[in-house]
């Protein structure tokens, strides 16, 4: 059985002054999912995610969440939402537990277990002004998971984290969503992306532009791959059965350097008639394309940045035979 929507957002439009950033914008989050919004700087992502929690006030659209008006109904909606907001601060005199019995309400978790499981049980008593960048941002991570929210927004989840922390996040994403939880995550992290998100919406200038899984996005977008390999002196009529292949689209030789470009499916054909011509290169190469490639295909050139003021409140893998990988997808 399908999840209703928990996000509902229709003709959301929002301006600064005589900059319109959100434009005319449509959203749905369905329950129980991650959700991505990805797209370049200034693409109005945080404007989008600050009138979705209530913080900003739009200036045409309407917008439901868990069923209530993120502006009318702000006081039923807030033990609802869970969220980690790009611009997120604390007073700095404030310590760790301070923050989490200041946050607490009759919902929330053991907030010992929380900074155990993001490494933080030890900075307990610790102000937030002499927390690190990484540890600040786990700490607005516990803060939204706190109160066991049916909706929680994360807007550059793990900017600042190292490798480590970064995957205990994701890890913690995951279980959200194993345990039902909505989640709204917006990224500049591809890898985070694909790594999480059941679907995508990629936004441009105010707008959404695409949207659906990582591989579908992948599909409509960056289908070429590229194989490629030196060859000082390659067989007599090898380079023209390779442009024949089912799925190649070109063949380049610039020196000893040929290039194949194609869709995925003449990766099989190009390696095939290498064995079989018996030239099979020691640097042979192949770039698969992955949701990155889709984003820049996409958004083409990057918008400017949205002027909003503050709100209130894989490397490649080595395979057998001298073959690597490269890129996003493999």
């Amino acid at each position: 059985m399908t999840e209703p929507d928990v996000v509902t957002v229709r003709g959301l439009r929002k301006a600064y002054q005589a900059r319109v950033v959100v434009h005319d914008l449509d959203l749905d989050v369905p329950g129980g999912e991650v959700v991505g919004l990805v797209g370049a700087n200034g693409a109005g992502k945080t404007t989008t995610v600050e009138c979705i929690q209530g913080l900003r006030r739009p200036d045409a659209g309407t917008l439901r969440v868990l069923g209530h008006d993120p502006v009318r109904q702000a006081e039923q909606l807030r033990p609802l939402v869970g969220s980690q907001l790009q611009d997120s601060a604390l007073p700095d005199r404030l310590r760790v537990a301070e923050a989490l019995d200041l946050f607490a309400t009759a919902r929330a978790h053991r907030g010992a277990e929380l900074l155990d499981q993001f490494g933080l049980a030890g900075r307990r008593k610790s102000a937030f002004a002499s927390l690190s960048g990484g540890e600040r941002q786990r700490l607005f991570l516990v803060l939204a998971l706190l109160n066991q929210p049916r909706l929680v927004i994360l807007d550059e989840l793990t900017q600042g984290l190292d490798p480590a922390a970064r995957r205990d996040v994701w890890a913690a994403v995951r279980q959200l969503r194993a345990a039902g939880t909505t989640v709204l995550l917006v990224t500049h992290e591809m890898d985070e992306a694909e790594a999480l998100c059941g679907r995508i919406n990629v936004m441009r200038a105010g707008r959404i532009i695409d949207m659906g899984t990582p591989a579908e996005l992948v599909d409509r977008h960056a289908r070429r791959a590229t194989v490629s390999f030196t060859m000082a002196d390659p067989p007599a009529g090898l380079l023209s059965e390779v442009s024949r292949l089912d799925g190649v689209q070109e063949v380049r030789q610039a020196g000893t350097r040929v290039t194949v470009r194609g869709d995925r499916r003449m990766i099989a054909y190009v390696g095939a008639a290498l064995v079989r011509w018996e030239a099979v290169p020691a640097d042979l190469s192949v770039r698969v394309p992955g949701l990155e490639d889709a984003l820049l295909s996409l958004l083409g050139t990057k918008p400017a940045d949205d002027g909003a003021p503050a709100a209130a409140g894989s490397a490649g893998a080595p395979l057998p035979d001298g073959i690597q990988f490269t890129g996003g997808r493999q």
